[in-house]
């Protein structure tokens, strides 16, 4: 059996649709997810799909004691999943080449600090970019500076919206996502 943790801040709609993707799967896959808001809707999205789901503040973050829950369950792979906060440098090192993370625009561009949701889609159409994607990558110390794994565009204009920028990059990220975590543990 392999196991994945999902780390979320929002509504967990990657989460779920990741989940989904493998329910339907052959493959016998347990999951876990850790969030970081108490009030956050990915939380019943989990339950409703029986999947346990550990709460953590900034400080378990930074004590071992969310390290510590995650080396209980030894997950062959860690995807953040609109998660907001920077993880820790030393779960990067214990979980080396193992934590993939996936951001809303074609990296190198439009990454880094603040840069997440509609920041990101505001900053594409404002800089007027023909397209833009997703970058599925693997975590290091730095914010959306690790080695990427996969890179999907869509095509937008300036006739396009905030919210119409959103919709296409979602679709690109239930689309792939799944398919790129099914990619990385299969050789496990």
């Amino acid at each position: 059996m392999k196991k994945i943790i999902l780390f979320a801040s929002g509504s967990g709609t990657n989460v779920e649709n990741i989940i989904t993707y493998f329910k339907n799967k052959t493959e016998n896959i347990a999951f876990l997810v850790f969030v970081n808001n108490p009030e956050a809707k990915v939380i019943e999205k989990a339950t409703k799909n029986q999947v346990p789901v550990v709460i953590f503040n900034r400080i378990m973050l930074n004590d071992g004691t969310v390290q510590k829950n995650m080396q209980d369950f030894k997950p062959d792979l860690v995807v953040l999943a609109g998660f907001l906060w920077k993880f820790p440098e030393v779960l990067v090192d214990v979980f080396e080449n193992k934590i993939i993370n996936i951001h809303p625009a074609l990296l190198p561009k439009y990454g880094g600090k603040g840069m997440y949701g509609k920041f990101v889609h505001q900053a594409v159409l404002d800089n007027k970019e023909s397209e833009t994607g997703i970058t599925i990558h693997f975590v290091n110390a730095n914010y959306d500076e690790g080695s990427i794994i996969f890179q999907a565009t869509t095509a937008i204009n300036s006739a396009m919206s905030v919210e119409q920028i959103a919709q296409a990059v979602q679709q690109l990220e239930y689309k792939h996502f799944p398919e790129v975590i099914e990619s990385l543990i299969k050789p496990l």
